[in-house]
């Protein structure tokens, strides 16, 4: 039988098959060409203006761009609707001069300074008063969204409105500090750290599990264990250790599931009136492999079901030799 799991957080239910779960090893991702170093448009633009750059790291402005700050925000009703100017910043972190696909592969340093980076760059876009919510993240391989481009990148968006998904965790966490007094991602760190079956790995400064309702097989969480609501404030002085287990969790999966397409996305609070959630919420990094697809049911009802237990992919990623 199939095992119904609600996430504490935003309370949707996840559908983890049990007892007819998957091996983990049977998760592989079809593979997809990449470009060669002579053909990768980030190795041959080296005169494309940057908006910042250093340590090794380039931001410039997406060439096609989903947003874009040439025309103010305004909402507008058009009808019943309400429509608007697609207002927003759009760039791309071009983290390495170097002709890499994976992150997995560059130096912890050059994964700190990209970190750091992102950092900066949300510092800066929250200065702009229209702007409620900036996205930190990365598509890496084909089948997570990206172009077949063998040269590691990632992306910042800076929005004019707050996300669906960031209000619903912002809501589910300040229900659960109202009623507890506690930060939910703290009990949940206290939590994994004392039972271990979805711990992955660890440092003195952060904690990687895998979710217990997670949505897709080889989900992975990297929380850090100091509380703090605000990526951009709170990994300073923390930097060294996220970079540490960032590049461990990639080379969990490169090594372990074939070197598998996946996205991360960096969880941090809204921009405005960031103290209103300094109590209760907590950033993280969601990363997850793309292996499995969403299907007709899960579209239809937004129950997502997980062909294998986080508690056995957790187990598989801890047993990947990673020092090899």
């Amino acid at each position: 039988m199939s095992q119904l799991r609600k996430d504490p957080i935003v309370g949707r239910w996840t559908i983890v098959a049990t007892e007819r779960a998957r091996r983990p090893a049977a998760f592989v991702d079809p593979k997809s060409t990449v470009t060669d170093q002579k053909e990768c448009p980030y190795c041959q633009d080296t005169n494309s203006p940057s908006v910042y750059e250093a340590h090794g790291v380039k931001v410039i402005n997406s060439n096609d761009p989903i947003l874009d700050e040439s025309k103010p925000f305004e909402r507008r009703g058009h009808g019943l609707y309400d429509v608007a100017h697609s207002y927003g910043s759009h760039e791309i972190v071009v983290e390495t001069p170097e002709h890499i696909p994976n992150m997995a592969d560059l130096s912890s340093e050059q994964i700190k300074a990209v970190f750091q980076t992102y950092a900066l760059r949300m510092q800066t876009h929250r200065k702009n008063p229209f702007i409620e919510y900036i996205l930190a993240y990365k598509n890496y391989g084909v089948a997570a969204g990206s172009r077949n481009i063998g040269h590691s990148r990632s992306q910042i968006m800076a929005v004019p409105v707050l996300p669906m998904r960031v209000q619903d965790k912002i809501s589910g966490a300040e229900k659960y500090f109202d009623y507890h007094e506690r930060c939910l991602f703290c009990d949940i760190i206290t939590q994994e750290l004392k039972s271990k079956d979805r711990v992955v790995a660890q440092n003195e400064h952060f904690l990687v599990i895998t979710p217990f309702a997670s949505r897709f097989p080889f989900e992975t969480w990297i929380l850090p264990k100091h509380h703090h609501c605000d990526f951009a404030e709170g990994i300073k002085g923390y930097e060294d250790s996220l970079a540490a287990i960032m590049k461990d969790i990639l080379l969990r999966f490169k090594i372990g599931l074939n070197d598998p397409a996946y996205n991360y996305m960096i969880q941090t609070s809204p921009v405005k009136n960031p103290s209103s959630f300094k109590d209760y919420y907590h950033w993280h990094i969601e990363v997850m492999p793309r292996l499995t697809r969403v299907a007709g049911f899960e579209r239809g009802t937004g129950f997502y079901i997980c062909p294998i237990p986080p508690e056995m992919t957790a187990a598989f990623l801890r047993e990947v030799d990673i020092h090899a």
